[in-house]
């Protein structure tokens, strides 16, 4: 069936409402977080969720992602001489001395880059895939932009931002490369790692340790932290309970050292109200949406076109998360018959979209064609009325003329 979309977006925020209290969002010390459901596109919390902040080592995500896509774990990568300049941490500063020239397998680095987060790693996979820093910066830039992270511009392939306020993303932008994550099994399977024995072509083995320290609590099956003057402390997560897969990030939090337990705090926190969160009514089923106009004729096919208009409602409520976050409602109604409108059958479909999460519900008309009848009726006992008079008028004037036929028939005989 032929349809006409119509295309709404709601200028305004309609207030949640619920029978029953729903649990309080929880406080976060990190001044942007976000929890997004991976399997339904839904974000169950959102604080500043578009806001430009550093990303710090969180970051390394991204440099991860490009060197699944671009090597395998067995090839190798040369530590050029730029690495040896890296901060802390870096693996050939904090760990082993690493001179130029040495090489590192594929999966050593991304074990490096990812568990203990080494800076002078990311700096070396960027010269090896990119031939230098900035190359390697539009690289991530470009696939920063097919996974339409909108509010993102990378320019250090390990987050460091000392010399540069144009290295930032949001929290949003985060769970789109988190996604991304997720879905490579190289990337995937290193943040799940809790320790790994790495070594470079001519130093000894060493074992390094997974910085996130929630990994295998409670559902947590991977992550990354980061932290910098700018960013304050990050956090990206990934959990898996009962069937569900969210991933949640918290930055700009506190980064009380020694402990460094403000941001894991915060994540708890996050993570706990997200599997626990229920959707609140956010429009109600009967509730009318909007009407659509419909031309008829009274009578099919003859008679003036007359117009109606059909309020279209929900025959179930729409449930959303109480994100603060408006969604847009699309329109896509269908070519409807006035005559074969019926409660029961539905006349089109809302989609509900927020960012890249959408459902369809069905709508309905809250009048039949009976309605129509009734607001007809006037006009069809006129109508009637009419057609009465006229076939009596044509009874009449057939009789009247058989009778002058008899007479004539009786003059003649």
């Amino acid at each position: 069936m032929k349809k006409k979309v119509i295309s709404l977006a709601l200028t305004f925020s309609l207030l949640f409402s619920s029978t029953a209290l729903a649990a309080p969002a929880p406080e976060l010390i990190g001044t942007s977080a976000i929890a997004v459901d991976l399997n339904t596109k839904e974000i169950i919390y959102a604080k500043n969720i578009d806001e430009k902040r550093q990303p710090a080592s969180i970051t390394k995500l991204m440099t991860a992602l490009l060197l699944a896509e671009n090597k395998k774990p067995e090839d190798n990568l040369t530590y050029p001489q730029g690495a040896k300049t890296q901060p802390d941490y870096s693996y050939g500063l904090n760990v082993h001395p690493v001179q130029a020239g040495e090489t590192f397998s594929g999966a050593n680095a991304m074990d490096i880059l990812l568990l203990y987060s080494g800076n002078d790693i990311a700096y070396m996979i960027a010269e090896n895939l990119g031939g230098n820093v900035e190359n390697f910066s539009k690289l991530m830039n470009e696939k920063a932009k097919a996974l339409n992270m909108t509010n993102t511009n990378f320019v250090t392939p390990n987050g460091l931002d000392d010399n540069t306020n144009d290295h930032y993303t949001s929290a949003y932008d985060l769970t789109l490369l988190g996604e991304a994550v997720y879905n490579n099994p190289w990337v995937k399977a290193t943040i799940a790692k809790k320790t790994s024995e790495v070594k470079s072509s001519n130093g000894p083995i060493a074992v390094i340790e997974n910085r996130n320290k929630l990994l295998g609590i409670n559902g947590n099956i991977g992550g990354k932290t980061g932290y910098t003057t700018k960013s304050g402390r990050c956090l990206f997560t990934i959990y898996e309970r009962n069937g569900r897969t969210i991933a949640t990030v918290v930055l700009n939090s506190e980064y009380n050292f020694p402990a460094d337990t403000k941001v894991f705090e915060d994540m708890e926190k996050l993570v706990e109200y997200s599997f626990t969160a229920d959707k609140q009514v956010y429009l109600e089923k009967g509730k009318e949406l909007q009407s659509i106009t419909l031309k008829y004729k009274s009578i099919p096919f003859i008679g003036p076109t007359r117009t109606i208009k059909v309020p279209v409602t929900l025959h179930k409520d729409i449930n959303l998360y109480d994100t603060g976050l408006t969604p847009e409602l699309n329109y896509n109604i269908d070519d409807v018959s006035p005559w074969k409108l019926s409660a029961d059958k539905p006349v089109g479909k809302v989609d509900v979209k927020i960012r890249n999460y959408s459902e369809s519900y069905e709508l309905f008309p809250n009048i039949s064609k009976m309605q129509i009848i009734k607001d007809n009726a006037l006009y069809y006992i006129l109508a009637l009325l009419a057609l009465i008079i006229i076939v009596s008028s044509i009874i009449i004037i057939r009789v009247k003329f058989k009778r002058k036929k008899r007479r004539k028939k009786s003059l003649f005989r």
